[in-house]
């Protein structure tokens, strides 16, 4: 099949049947518009191997060689075929798409190799009916819904992370910071329904609070009782994605990613890159239509995933959106205690005395990994001296964890309440137009604070005050601090809005 408008009859596009010459040449004017107006990637993911049959009483019979393919473009751009094939062919008033069998295999194309080579593994696999291989533990699985995917680079990259045999539910402490995660987590774990529930369900929270421990947990749990799971990190699935692109089996890894029952995404404020940013949204709204079960973590909520297009963050907050809070005094004595157990079933002779165990749990703050880092640093002290964990070895043991404290984590949106606050306008006023002299200092002391004790970049920055351009946040930022070295009384009121925001 061309897909570039060189035809040069019917045999050539593998188009049997089709209604003479002059609609195999508007066809094939139909499949060069799509690629002009959508782009090389979304083409060759969706059209490459749409092939016209006939047109028939006004209706357009197409082929794809896949349900899955059938679906989304019914779903996503049957429309948009449509009126693009009406404007060359205005005869053609409806489209009816089916599923090709595996006989008819796509053609390749002669001046197009890059959709040919793309086409060609997922055709002769068709043909020759191979199955999806697997890979163990960490396996997608198949069944009579899904279609085969390749074997090689595209499958290899869909085996996921594996998951951590000693993070289950089982070995989960819970408090009252992550009680409500950890039951949404093992509602959606252990349903079997039909159907899935709070989907997506979203977790955020800070570093080592207990975000993967859940996510694993769930793994285990459901592929305990049948699903087929995939845990993936965020760099797992950029890497994935665009290897099978550079592979031209980026139809296959989509396709056999859709065809699981959970997929669990881990650290999804990585994902960067425009085209596997949009590949992310198209898989979370196509197992979410499909009602399958999604779960995803990250660092801070959706609306705050500044980097992802807004539907996608739209579709990410319209499930069960779980933060998961600091650990208190309580939560943290109970980890502490229940990994001093663990490691003296292995160290009979190891021993940590309730007040010291009260002391690391009471200095240590910040997260359950510092907490895992002080039993690993106790350890280390008893078993290489010999001596006894005492109150002096503790505090020796654990002082630069009690230095290193996670600073604590400000949003830019409080700071924009707080300086609006502080000069009598209002937030909606600090992200309007207005340039008056009352609203534009409030708003560049805003963004120089976003800048000065965030993360963010200054387009992320520019987006999140109303849609600005990055430079207009860099010129606020250089005036600032240039104002603030030459007022006292400015440095003064923005050294004060730091100690209010970050206490």
């Amino acid at each position: 099949m061309h897909v570039d408008g060189s035809v040069s009859g019917n045999a050539e596009m593998g188009m049997s049947g089709v209604s003479g010459p002059d609609t195999v040449a508007a066809w094939a004017r139909v499949k060069r518009r799509l690629r002009a107006e959508l782009g090389e990637d979304v083409f060759a993911s969706w059209f490459a191997r749409l092939e016209l049959v006939e047109v028939v009483d006004g209706t357009a019979r197409l082929t794809v060689p896949t349900r899955f393919l059938k679906s989304w473009i019914e779903s996503h751009y049957l429309d948009r075929v449509l009126n693009t094939f009406r404007s060359e062919v205005e005869s053609v008033s409806r489209l009816d798409v089916s599923v090709r069998g595996p006989s008819a295999a796509v053609r390749p194309a002669t001046s197009t190799p890059k959709t040919s080579n793309a086409a060609s593994p997922l055709a002769r696999l068709q043909a020759a009916g191979n199955t999806m291989p697997s890979h163990g533990e960490s396996s997608v699985g198949s069944d009579s819904e899904t279609h085969p995917a390749p074997r090689g680079d595209a499958g290899g990259d869909l085996n996921g992370a594996p998951l951590d045999n000693r993070l289950t539910f089982a070995s989960f402490v819970v408090g009252r910071s992550n009680a409500l995660a950890h039951a949404a987590a093992e509602r959606v774990a252990r349903h079997d329904g039909q159907g899935a529930l709070y989907n997506p369900l979203y977790f955020h929270a800070g570093v080592g609070l207990g975000k993967t421990h859940l996510l694993h947990g769930i793994g285990h749990a459901a592929r305990e009782s049948g699903r087929r799971v995939i845990y993936l990190t965020a760099d797992r699935f950029m890497y994935g994605f665009v290897n099978a692109l550079k592979t031209q089996n980026a139809l296959a890894f989509k396709e056999r990613l859709r065809a699981i029952d959970l997929l669990i995404l881990d650290d999804v404020q990585f994902i960067q890159g425009k085209s596997i940013q949009a590949e992310f949204g198209h898989t979370i709204n196509a197992l979410i239509d499909a009602g399958r079960q999604v779960v995803v973590a990250s660092d801070r909520p959706p609306t705050e995933l500044e980097a992802l297009e807004e539907r996608v963050r739209s579709r990410l907050a319209g499930g069960l959106v779980v933060e998961i809070g600091t650990l208190d005094e309580q939560l943290r004595t109970s980890i502490l205690s229940a990994r001093l157990a663990a490691v003296q079933v292995s160290h009979p002779s190891f021993e940590v005395s309730p007040t010291v165990a009260t002391y690391v749990a009471r200095a240590i703050t910040a997260n359950g990994r510092d907490l895992e880092g002080a039993v690993n640093r106790l350890l280390a002290h008893a078993t290489l001296t010999g001596a006894a964990v005492t109150m002096e070895t503790a505090e020796a043991a654990i002082r630069d964890l009690v230095k290193n404290r996670e600073p604590k984590r400000i949003k830019i949106e409080d700071i924009q309440k707080l300086v609006a606050s502080r000069y009598n306008v209002s937030r909606s006023d600090i992200l309007s137009e207005r340039r008056t002299a009352a609203v534009v200092k409030p708003r560049q002391i805003a963004m120089y604070l976003s800048k000065v004790l965030t993360l963010r970049s200054l387009p992320e920055i520019g987006r999140r005050f109303g849609g600005r351009d990055h430079t207009t946040v860099l010129h606020a930022v250089r005036k600032i601090d240039k104002l603030i070295g030459e007022d006292n009384v400015l440095n003064d009121e923005v050294e004060l809005l730091k100690r209010m925001l970050q206490d």
